[in-house]
């Protein structure tokens, strides 16, 4: 009997510690753009690997994938072959709704405008839009500028023609998109996209602005966000402040030097924009790199619930996101 007793108490100690143990090999998923410049610093100064092992975390491994757009990265998550995922907001919304809050934001990445450029001269605003025209986006229906794109359009024909364009749409990664756009030799006519992309292909004397989201919602968004499951977020609590702490450095380390940021985004992106190019953006005041979401957020919740795309409206942006941010 005493045998018994020692080995209950043996094995439940032994299940105790393995369910306490944190994952030592972690999967986070990030997409292309300088948007993504916190999680691209996180990868090459190692910094959850450094902050894991500052909670007592040792050898933690961290492999980095890239893909290249809002749906990939929800399906990602969904079948768990992912950890964490980055993206907009308009992709994470849809999946705090779709999984009843078991997905919520981990950290913020940055406020950053969306705009809508064009090469047809002919285009000033969204009525100028023919069937001669495509629109590139990274998703369709489902990332952050499809819904800008029907949040502008809502306000432009009425909230019940808010997909009066999504006909027009077409999925292009962002550095496809730019080819596309500013190459003449395609059918893309206007790409909604973020930086560096925007300027890039604003170098382009024949491409012009024809809306941006911050003139849309009247301010500054938070555009893209880093997202996790409840699961993982409960099981790895170490390892969830672990990641929230890198992000922050990384932050930081871009607000005390942006040409060193600018040079480490080009070399690891494998990118020939010229330097100066890369160090503007990171200048330009409506670029904000922070892990807290700006409350805002939810006008893309109450606009995705007006029109239907989700079932449940959160009252605040806090129930977008787990208890760390709060």
């Amino acid at each position: 009997m005493r045998k018994i007793q020692l080995f209950t108490a043996f094995f439940a100690l032994f299940v105790g510690t393995v369910l306490l143990a944190e994952k030592s090999e972690l999967k986070i998923a990030k997409q292309y753009g300088i948007a993504y410049l916190p999680l691209i610093i996180v990868e090459e100064h190692k910094l959850i690997e450094k902050h894991a092992k500052i909670l007592g975390l040792d050898n933690v491994k961290v492999e980095w994938i890239t893909l290249s757009g809002g749906a990939t990265a929800n399906d990602a998550l969904l079948s768990k072959s992912i950890d964490l995922v980055s993206g907009g907001v308009a992709p994470l919304i849809r999946l705090w709704d779709k999984t009843k809050g078991k997905i919520k934001i981990l950290a913020s990445l940055n406020e950053a405008p969306q705009v809508l450029n064009t090469s047809n001269l002919k285009i000033k605003s969204l009525r100028d839009f023919t069937d001669k025209d495509k629109i590139a986006v990274p998703s369709v229906k489902v990332s952050i500028q499809s819904l800008v794109l029907q949040i502008a359009v809502a306000k432009e024909y009425g909230i019940k023609n808010y997909d009066k364009l999504d006909y027009l749409t077409v999925t292009l990664k962002h550095p496809d998109g730019v080819v596309a756009l500013t190459s003449g030799k395609s059918e893309i006519t206007a790409h909604f996209t973020q930086e560096p992309f925007v300027t890039i292909e604003q170098q382009n004397p024949n491409i012009h602005e024809v809306l941006n989201s911050y003139d849309i919602l009247g301010g500054k968004h938070t555009s893209n966000l880093v997202f996790t499951s409840e699961d993982f977020y409960k099981n790895n609590p170490k390892l969830s402040s672990a990641i929230i702490a890198a992000i922050e450095e990384a932050d930081e380390w871009i607000a005390k030097d942006k040409k060193a940021a600018a040079k480490l985004y080009l070399q690891a992106s494998k990118s020939n924009e010229p330097l100066d190019i890369i160090e503007k953006i990171l200048n330009n005041p409506d670029i904000v790199y922070a892990v807290k979401p700006l409350p805002n957020i939810i006008v893309f919740s109450d606009f995705l619930f007006d029109i239907g795309a989700t079932k449940t409206k959160p009252s605040d942006w806090k129930e977008l996101a787990f208890d760390k941010l709060h």
